[in-house]
Parts: C-alpha cells; sequence; structure tokens
C-alpha cells in the first residue's frame, strides 16, 4: 500500500466540448480534497486544470501550482491556490511537480499532457522513481494510447514490465484506488500480439 499523501494530475488547460471530461476532473478534485489528499497540478486556471482546481478547493483541500515564470500569464495561472511555485523552467517544473507527489494520474489532455504521462513513465522505467502512474480514462480516451502501447510490446519495443508502469483506471475512486494498491486496475491484458 502506498500512503497519498499528495497526488501529480496532468490535464489539459483547454475547455473540452465532451462536459464527460470536465465532470470527471471536478470529481477528482472533490475526491482528493475529501480524502485529504494535496492536489499538485500545473497551476492554470482553465480548461480541466481550472476545473480540476476549483473542486478540490471549493472542498477545502490543498492544492499546490507549480508553472514557469514566464507562463503564469501566459496560461493564464490560478490566483487562489493554496501553494504556487513558480519556477525558471518547464524541466524544473515537472521535477517539482514529481518531487512533492506520490503518485501521478492523467486525465484527458493534449501533447503537454502526453508528454509530462510519457516523461514521469519513462523515469519509472529507468529506476529514477518507483511512484505509481494511472490513465483515467474518461470515455475511453486513452483507448487509443493504450493500444499502441500494447503495439509496442507485440514488436517487441517495450517489455511487459515497463508496459505495467502504466495502470488504468475507469473512475476517480478507482483511480486513487490503483495508486494505494488497494485494489487492482481493471481486467486488461498486458500481453503481446504474439501471445494474444
Amino acid at each position: 500500500m502506498v500512503a497519498l499523501r499528495a497526488v501529480c494530475v496532468f490535464c489539459g488547460s483547454s475547455t473540452p466540448s465532451e462536459t464527460r471530461y470536465r465532470e470527471a476532473a471536478s470529481a477528482l478534485g472533490e475526491l482528493l480534497a475529501h480524502r485529504g489528499i494535496r492536489l499538485v497540478y500545473g497551476a492554470g486556471s482553465t480548461g480541466l486544470m481550472g476545473d480540476l482546481a476549483n473542486a478540490a478547493l471549493a472542498q477545502g483541500g490543498e492544492v499546490i501550482g507549480v508553472i514557469p515564470v514566464g507562463l503564469f500569464s501566459r496560461e493564464e495561472g490560478h490566483t487562489g491556490l493554496t501553494e504556487l511555485h513558480q519556477v525558471r523552467s518547464m524541466h524544473e517544473r515537472k521535477q517539482l511537480m514529481y518531487d512533492l507527489s506520490d503518485g501521478f494520474i492523467a486525465l484527458p489532455g493534449g501533447l503537454g499532457t502526453l508528454e509530462e504521462l510519457a516523461e514521469v513513465a519513462t523515469w519509472s522505467h529507468l529506476g529514477l522513481h518507483s511512484k505509481p502512474v494511472v490513465l483515467l480514462d474518461v470515455e475511453a480516451f486513452w483507448e487509443h494510447l493504450v493500444a499502441q502501447l500494447d503495439r509496442m510490446v507485440g514488436a517487441g519495443l517495450l517489455t511487459k514490465t515497463s508496459r505495467g508502469l502504466i495502470r488504468r483506471a475507469s473512475s476517480a475512486e478507482q483511480a486513487l484506488g490503483v495508486l494505494a494498491g488497494a485494489e487492482p486496475s481493471p481486467a486488461e491484458k498486458w500481453i503481446s500480439a504474439e501471445e494474444r
């Protein structure tokens, strides 16, 4: 079991047309607050980032934002956070977010979310940390990424062990359970195409 004191969440700063993504972000923020788990995220006030942070704050949760100095105005940084860390670079942003967290959840997002997810999984693959990583798969948003990861295993480009570093959940409750090790990830096949 992993003691979850703080969870880092990656998600989009844009407002998607699919309302379920926004609902999922808000539900995760509320659940983190109710469980007394600090939210660590990229400090944005718009899109899914804003929904996530505002939901946690509305329930009395602690929200820690990390953002490079020059991006605060460009990305519309959140001004009502529990803590705001302004750093010098994107690399420092990610490093601090990772250092402050006990596990990672990826909600729907764009290139930034995908890049953060890939980097934190790669760091785990390289043995730089052993913190759990979970995709919160709202409305099958991550389905094609999961299929691509399985394809990498089938092609011999990714080991089954490394493939298993990225878990999957269908709800905020389940995501926290998977992070804490309290429940297995939903039935998934971490097998190569040749073994199917």
